[in-house]
């Protein structure tokens, strides 16, 4: 129960990473505060974390829009009167395309979720984080450890969003407010099994064969699961990390050494 009474406010729920972020708070003892845009989701998710025997306020809410986050932190404090830990774990998928070669608007689009959006929830309950001496958890990405082609406007958010994180920590420290990064690799759910199945179709194998060639060069031989990212989360936002602040934490099962 190392979040034992806390609120969590978790961002860009949904069928993966996000719900299992919620469900992790929960069985850490969490109470949840739910947001994305699509409000059948977070119905579902509200759902899974009461049969935990903990609360959830479900709120539908668009990161991109002032007045919704302003809704958003509104609804939490009234709900519950207090918020612990913010995971921002909305996500745009950047365009997928050399630097040199992308349209820029779909790059500043891509920011506009990835990184600004991230700073407008943050500052947003930065009061409310500020009585209760919590703390925030940024949502990365693998991305940050290599530079593969196509990837250029990914890792260009993703690296801004890290430098974000690192910045908060400086500013929100006197305040008693930690800021830190969970940077999963491949996460094995939902919409890396619909590729992997993908990919070993149009190479005539298993997606068996597809897992075991991609988790052989990684050092446990194995892909992380959304559980095992989300417990890195409950860490962060846990009294555990109390002297912790502006860490990027590598869930990846040693694809990548940082």
């Amino acid at each position: 129960m190392l979040l034992r009474d806390k609120v969590v406010v978790v961002s860009g729920i949904g069928p993966g990473l996000g719900r299992s972020i919620a469900l992790q708070c929960a069985s850490a003892g969490a109470d949840l505060v739910l947001a994305a845009r699509t409000e059948s989701r977070l119905t579902e998710v509200a759902k899974e974390v009461t049969e935990l025997g903990r609360r959830a306020v479900v709120v539908p809410t668009d990161i991109n829009d002032e007045a919704a986050v302003a809704n958003l932190v509104e609804t939490a404090r009234d709900a519950f009167g207090r918020v612990d830990t913010v995971v921002n774990n909305a996500f745009a998928i950047p365009p997928i395309a050399d630097l040199v070669d992308v349209d820029l608007e779909q790059v500043r689009a891509g920011f506009e979720t990835n990184v600004l959006a991230a700073l407008r929830l943050t500052r947003s309950f930065v009061p409310a984080l500020a009585e209760s001496e919590g703390s925030v958890v940024m949502i990365n990405s693998a991305v940050l450890r290599h530079s593969r082609l196509t990837f250029g406007p990914y890792k260009m958010a993703k690296s801004s969003l890290l430098a974000l994180a690192q910045s908060l920590a400086t500013e929100l420290g006197p305040r008693g407010i930690r800021v830190n990064t969970v940077a999963p690799g491949y996460i094995w759910a939902g919409n890396l099994k619909w590729y992997f199945n993908y990919l070993a179709e149009q190479r005539g194998i298993t997606a068996e064969e597809v897992y075991a060639e991609t988790a052989s060069t990684i050092d446990l031989r194995r892909l992380p699961e959304p559980d095992e990212i989300a417990e890195a989360v409950v860490f962060f936002a846990s009294s555990m990390a109390r002297a912790i602040t502006g860490a990027c934490l590598d869930v990846n099962c040693g694809e990548y050494h940082h």
